[in-house]
């Protein structure tokens, strides 16, 4: 009855199958989910450290985008970044983790990376301010 790799990779087609169905509404995926364009007016202005709540943040139409941090004598370490569905596509999140970066290195605190996104950031962008 054949090879039972082959089996094995059949029966995972036929598990995977009905997990995927085509009626699924739109995720927030690079095709379908994610709104590209220019960021609202009120956005034009720049990130803030908001040294109390622990967190760089940037506000528009009442929405704020945040990147949570914990800081010590010698190390900045970027936790968290949130950034909400109506200012998703516009390139909060890099401008979030730009901030910190440039915050850290002129306070000559080394940087330490736990966010996803931001390891993504860095990854990408390994000359970055």
């Amino acid at each position: 009855m054949g090879d039972p790799a082959a089996r094995a990779h059949s029966k995972l087609d036929e598990e995977l199958e009905p997990t995927f169905p085509a009626s699924d509404s739109a995720a927030n995926t690079v095709e379908t989910g994610i709104r590209l364009g220019e960021l609202p007016p009120s956005t034009s202005g720049s990130v803030a450290d908001n040294s109390t709540r622990k967190r760089f943040e940037l506000s528009s139409n009442g929405e704020t985008a945040f990147l949570l941090y914990e800081r010590t004598h010698d190390a900045l370490t970027l936790i968290h970044t949130e950034v909400p569905p109506a200012l998703r596509g516009h390139h909060v999140g890099e401008a979030l983790v730009e901030a910190a970066l440039r915050a850290a290195r002129s306070a000559g605190l080394r940087i330490v990376a736990v966010c996803p996104f931001v390891k993504a950031y860095l990854r990408k962008h390994p000359a970055s301010p």
